[in-house]
């Protein structure tokens, strides 16, 4: 598997993983409605660096990275991840998690914050905290989960 910057002809691949996750509803707080396009434009958005994890022809994995705020807080920066439903406990997440930790700080970065991080996704909550994040925060029912349930979401920070 190798890492690299996402291109233009990566972005079917992109979508076709990013679709059932914020389809889904239960990690991004992003509608679940959203078109192609418009999805596609989020996770490009400006300022984005994208990156696709890959083996052979196939994506596993894209994630960005993006500084957090401007201003005083532009040493922070925040990161979204998504894994193909087929490589899903294959360890891509943890390999695009370690790829924006040491791409971080050459970008400027002294810090990476997750802003909302829903609970219930354990999985990643899990990652994050073996890789050194600490949960700095606790939104109590911050997100709506699509059965209306409402559930915490946290910040997690780490400093690099």
């Amino acid at each position: 598997m190798i890492i690299r910057g996402a291109n233009e002809g990566d972005k079917p691949s992109i979508w076709a993983m990013l679709e059932p996750v914020f389809r889904a509803g239960e990690t991004y707080a992003i509608d679940r409605d959203i078109s192609g396009p418009a999805a596609l434009d989020y996770w490009f958005g400006p300022e984005r660096r994208v990156f696709v994890a890959e083996d052979g022809a196939e994506l596993l994995g894209t994630y960005y990275i993006v500084r957090n705020q401007k201003g005083g807080g532009s040493h922070v920066c925040n990161c979204g991840y998504v894994t193909a439903a087929a490589a899903r406990g294959k360890g891509v997440a943890r390999a695009m998690l370690a790829h924006s930790l040491d791409l971080a700080p050459t970008l400027g970065f002294r810090a990476m914050q997750y802003n909302c991080v829903i609970s219930t996704n354990t999985r990643a909550v899990d990652t994050w905290t073996r890789a050194g994040f600490d949960t700095v925060g606790r939104l109590p029912g911050a997100f709506e989960m699509p059965d209306g349930q409402e559930v915490d979401a946290l910040v997690m920070f780490r400093r690099l």
